[in-house]
């Protein structure tokens, strides 16, 4: 426990907490009280509030990092923490205990190999490529060249199959295909049951949810048809005074399946990994690595069916994320019980939308 006196005190917080921000770690306010007090004493959380102020003011502070303390701050949750309100991962642990051991029994199955060495086949291309095909079709799960479908997966191109284009060296454009302008043989069992969700299924689950995501937390979802492995995603919408996001499900997906994804996109939303909105009806987060938001994601979506009696395959989805060390260290336990909460009880109950207000930057007031 620290010693030093309460100015000192002061510095220690703020150096701390800069720690904790600048890895590109986003903490539940929970887990930064906690992480604060175990490492400077119990005198520090007086401190915090005005650490994370003059951090969000220090010029260093880059605009993802200030976004997330403006959310944690104007959330609410903060104070919570600070008043030494228990944060919610109590309620998760056994749950998620129980989808890692699940994992870990996946991971050990003939059936994860087939799907890891069929990902492993597809050609690592860059980034940049990877992003002008995301630009051309959003949808795209897997894409390889003609001779590449055909070479590696004994797969041909339909008759009518469009292209796409990214850029090659030696070559101005190299022409490549969705794995849904292919014809042959079939994909693993596995890969193409990812988003499978199975068991007594209340159709009032689905329309409830949707319409508090519309009408509460203005979340526009579509139903479109999409890749056959790409089962949905969530954007955000820019210059649309009615909805702040956009969630698109598979059409082609059973009811059940269809809730499960909304459950996964809802709570990338509802976690930050898409960016606060402007009321910080949720948190900014934006800049955790692909890792993380998919445990995190699929977390919730494995509670909240889970507690509905439904039955899917999230263990098979996050198998090739979780390795033997367990849950990612970034991976916010506090954040994933609220968010699966929050959206168990969208299925549950009709909910009253949320009145907006201005929200305010935390930058510049210390007082």
């Amino acid at each position: 426990m620290s010693t030093a006196s309460y100015e000192d005190l002061e510095r220690e917080t703020y150096d701390f907490i800069g720690s904790q921000l600048r890895p590109e770690r986003c903490p539940s306010a929970w887990e930064l009280v906690e992480r604060v007090e175990k490492e400077l004493g119990w005198r520090a959380r007086s401190t915090i509030r005005k650490a994370l102020l003059q951090f969000a003011n220090d010029a260093s502070c880059t605009r993802l990092i200030r976004q997330y303390i403006d959310s944690v701050v104007q959330s609410g949750d903060l104070e919570a923490a600070l008043a030494g309100t228990s944060g919610p991962r109590r309620e998760v642990q056994t749950g998620i205990d129980a989808l890692l051991r699940q994992s870990a029994a996946y991971r050990s199955s003939t059936a994860f190999e087939e799907m890891i060495t069929f990902i492993g086949r597809f050609r690592d291309y860059a980034a940049y490529n990877n992003m002008l095909v995301q630009v051309q079709n959003p949808s795209c799960s897997f894409y390889a060249t003609e001779s590449d479908w055909q070479r590696r997966f004994g797969r041909r191109l339909r008759e009518d199959a469009r292209p796409m284009l990214i850029l090659a060296p030696m070559h101005p454009v190299m022409l490549v295909f969705d794995l849904d302008q292919t014809e042959g043989p079939e994909l693993p069992e596995q890969l193409s049951q990812l988003s499978a969700f199975r068991g007594d299924w209340d159709p009032a689950w689905w329309d409830r949810a949707v319409a508090g995501a519309r009408l509460r937390d203005r979340i526009r979802v579509d139903l479109k048809s999409l890749s056959a492995t790409n089962s949905g995603f969530a954007a955000r919408i820019e210059g649309d005074s009615e909805f702040k996001m956009r969630i698109v499900v598979h059409s082609q997906l059973d009811p059940p399946s269809q809730f499960g994804v909304l459950c996964h996109e809802l709570a990338h939303i509802y976690l930050g990994h898409l960016g606060t909105d402007g009321d910080y009806w949720w948190p900014s987060r934006r800049n955790l690595d692909h890792t993380t938001v998919e445990v995190e994601a699929e977390s919730v979506a494995y509670l909240v069916t889970t507690r509905l009696g439904l039955s899917g395959a999230s263990a098979a989805y996050v198998s090739h994320y979780v390795g033997e060390a367990g849950i990612p260290p970034k991976v916010s336990l506090d954040l994933i019980a609220k968010v699966a909460g929050r959206i168990e009880d969208m299925a549950k109950h009709k909910l009253e939308p949320r009145p907006s207000r201005a929200a305010d930057s935390v930058q510049m007031k210390l007082l």
